[in-house]
């Protein structure tokens, strides 16, 4: 059986087949989902399963470069914020326009990934990117100076 903590199979999948800059949506149950989309659907019932929690699994396995969300979510949902920012630290984090992320950007998402969660603003775009220090650790390779520095940071979490 497996190790991890994710037991939905189609989830696993997902994250195992995502690629360096491939995006993510996990969003909340009233996203409109485009039909074109792969769709995860974890919704049960209200808050079943909640983003945080949803959040929290995939980050354990999935590697976040960057992390995007609605502008709206620091004035009127900054208690997701907070828990956003905290479950991707180590990722660049970025606000954009809710209607950007309705409109163009769901359609580019490689997978969503849809929650039970009732919070407004709860669509988090998780672009995949890679395992830093694993890349950049053999003799003759340099990293990028975007690389570098995050290699530098992760260095003194350690300390």
């Amino acid at each position: 059986m497996k190790r991890g903590k994710i037991l939905n199979a189609e989830l696993n999948y997902a994250i195992g087949s995502m690629g360096h800059g491939d995006l993510m949506i996990v969003c909340d149950a009233g996203f409109p989902i485009p039909s074109s989309a792969w769709r995860i659907d974890l919704a049960i019932m209200q808050d079943l399963p909640d983003l945080e929690t949803v959040l929290s699994l995939i980050a354990e396995d999935f590697v976040a470069e960057k992390v995007e969300y609605a502008d709206e979510l620091k004035t009127n949902n900054p208690k997701l914020l907070a828990k956003v920012k905290k479950i991707f630290g180590d990722a660049d984090h970025n606000f954009i326009s809710h209607a950007s992320i309705l409109n163009e950007i769901a359609a580019k998402a490689k997978v969503i990934v849809r929650t039970g969660a009732f919070d407004p603003w709860g669509n988090i775009l998780l672009y995949s990117g890679v395992d830093v220090p694993k890349w950049f650790t053999k003799p003759g390779t340099v990293a990028p100076e975007h690389y570098a520095r995050k290699i530098e940071a992760l260095a003194k979490k350690k300390k």
